[in-house]
């Protein structure tokens, strides 16, 4: 079975996300972005969502964490919650 562990900032607007992406990629803490800008519960961890299994995220979600490259920033991805910004820190 797929693991993953992942974090993830989540905002109601693309432009958002890329906002925050472009704070990060000059340097912005993604942990504190997420305490400061994440809607989602998983801000009081940075974003830390903790491990889980292949199939227990929504589909746009797990693509990112289960296929893109580990330790990147991708996004904005758009769920049903809205644009998520996701970074993998590791999977087997």
């Amino acid at each position: 079975m797929a693991l993953a562990c992942a974090r993830h900032i989540l905002v109601k607007t693309e432009k958002q996300a890329a906002q925050i992406k472009e704070k990060i990629a000059k340097g912005a803490d993604f942990g504190q972005m997420a305490k400061k800008f994440s809607t989602c519960p998983s801000k009081k961890k940075g974003g830390d969502l903790g491990e889980f299994k292949k199939g227990q995220m929504v589909k746009a979600f797990d693509d990112v964490v289960f296929k893109k490259e580990v330790l990147t920033v991708h996004g904005p991805v758009k769920t049903r919650f809205g644009y998520h910004l996701i970074q993998t820190i590791y999977r087997n």
